[in-house]
């Protein structure tokens, strides 16, 4: 089942508390009717909010670990400028990702 669809059930339908291939359940164990215009509804807003993410999700910087060890051989080369290789890294980054306006 897809996540998006089991999430936005669990968040439509609170009386929900576990499902399989056949269906969600109650507390009970008793399957449940889903009202799928809620559902739909969930699932269009949890795509929207997934896609407007994108953007976080394509940019992918170094590891913290990488980056620092990157400006500790740029400030012992003397080179805290925009000649380091920190800046050259994170600049590609951003290049290669711009903001979405």
């Amino acid at each position: 089942m897809n996540t998006f669809r089991i999430d936005a059930v669990y968040s439509t339908h609170p009386e929900a508390r576990s499902s399989d291939d056949d269906g969600f359940y109650n507390s009970n164990g008793d399957k449940i009717s889903l009202d799928e215009s809620k559902v739909t509804t969930e699932l269009d807003r949890l795509q929207t909010e997934y896609d407007a993410l994108q953007y976080q999700r394509d940019r992918q910087y170094p590891s913290i670990g990488n980056q620092l060890d990157l400006l500790f051989h740029d400030m012992t080369a003397g080179k805290g400028s925009k000649t380091g290789e920190w800046y050259k890294e994170i600049a590609k980054v951003k290049s290669d990702n711009p903001k979405p306006e």
